[in-house]
């Protein structure tokens, strides 16, 4: 859920007070706690470090001229990710963990300098929304459909509406101002977008590992599959209809 950026020094993210309150009950025993346990601490990492991308979307669209409504989603989607990692701590906990670790990389947000301010926070609209969260909502939406009925699940499916919502803001961004995107200049950008796309993804769900559906695990491989389904079935046909070369910028992301 982040645009690619560079990196700059970690700090530590201790949700512990936050997160014990709300720690849900099991709907089974772990099958290997500590992999479960890494898992929602990434998550919960990832997260709550999304909220400082979505801050910085709203400098970006007050600099891009951006209607109050755009503005006021943005701010209320970088409170629903820091919400979501005291959630994803609270199952940390849960499992017997604790909801601490290295926070993310203080990235800065791709300002895109070579374009007109419009036309940069399009770009970060596409990465964060169109892409990364749409292919999030298709991931957690799998992972809740496996799950018991139980606060676990609970909790999986206030993130997943959460997300919904994230990449339906892309969506109607792109959707909205359809007849002022730069198609040749955005469609290049998108074969750099899906290069990042698919090398963060890969990266965050290895091969390996049996997994655990009940606990909101998948593996490594189901991941991986779900992942190019939804850039396949969902997010290039979408671009397409908008006008953008979405299927020629996937083929031939590796050249970007």
């Amino acid at each position: 859920m982040t645009a690619h950026s560079a990196e700059r020094a970690h700090s530590i993210l201790d949700l512990r007070d936050a997160a014990r309150p709300l720690a849900p009950a099991l709907p089974v025993e772990p099958t290997d706690r500590a992999a479960a346990i890494a898992t929602w601490r990434g998550r919960m990492v990832n997260e709550h470090g999304s909220a400082r991308v979505f801050t910085a979307l709203v400098d970006q669209l007050i600099d891009a001229g951006a209607a109050a409504e755009w503005i006021d989603a943005a701010r209320r989607m970088a409170d629903e990710e820091r919400r979501h990692g005291v959630l994803c701590g609270a199952v940390v906990e849960a499992l017997g963990g604790e909801a601490r670790a290295p926070a993310l990389a203080e990235d800065a947000m791709p300002a895109h300098a070579d374009v007109d301010r419009f036309e940069a926070v399009t770009r970060n609209i596409l990465s964060i929304c169109c892409l990364s969260e749409s292919v999030a909502v298709a991931l957690i939406g799998a992972e809740r459909l496996q799950m018991p009925e139980g606060g676990l699940r609970d909790v999986l499916t206030e993130i997943w509406s959460d997300e919904v919502g994230h990449a339906r803001f892309g969506w109607r961004w792109l959707t909205t101002h359809r007849e002022r995107l730069p198609v040749q200049t955005l469609g290049a950008y998108l074969r750099v977008a899906f290069a990042h796309l698919e090398a963060h993804e890969l990266a965050h769900l290895p091969l390996g590992g049996a997994g655990d559906p009940a606990l909101g695990v998948c593996t490594g491989a189901d991941g991986r599959a779900l992942f190019y389904s939804a850039v396949a079935q969902v997010i290039i046909p979408r671009l397409e209809a908008l006008g953008l070369p979405a299927a020629d910028a996937w083929t031939t992301r590796h050249a970007a």
